[in-house]
């Protein structure tokens, strides 16, 4: 049984950092690409970014590149992220997720597993 349980989310001030971490049990971390995904208030889950299995390749959304971060430790079984300059519209509940099938593209991935969402909110 895959889980995936995140944790770091809080309150910060507009130009703030927060690192989320994700650690992952129930099969091999080291097959599967992961990803970071948010909702905000009455707005749809939208894709914050991904890493591929090895963590050789990484994908962003337009609006989080160049702030956000994802890496992994595969010995610790954890993807993090690292959201620095954060902005009031980062607001939202983020999720871990995990791919569904093993050494999958980022791009393609189905994300078949999904965390229980940790909230960060960045005032202004």
């Amino acid at each position: 049984q895959v889980q995936l349980v995140e944790s770091g989310g809080g309150l910060v001030q507009a130009g703030g950092s927060l690192r989320l971490s994700c650690a992952a049990s129930g099969r091999t971390f080291s097959s599967y690409a992961m990803g970071w995904f948010r909702q905000a208030p009455e707005k749809e889950r939208e894709f914050v970014t991904a890493i591929n299995w090895s963590g050789g390749t990484t994908y962003y959304a337009d609006s989080v590149k160049g702030r956000f971060t994802i890496s992994r430790d595969n010995a610790k079984n954890t993807v993090y992220l690292q959201m620095n300059s954060l902005k009031p519209e980062d607001t939202a509940v983020y999720y871990c997720a995990s791919a569904r099938w093993p050494y999958t593209i980022v791009t393609v991935t189905d994300w078949g597993y999904w965390g229980q969402g940790t909230q960060v909110t960045v005032s202004s």
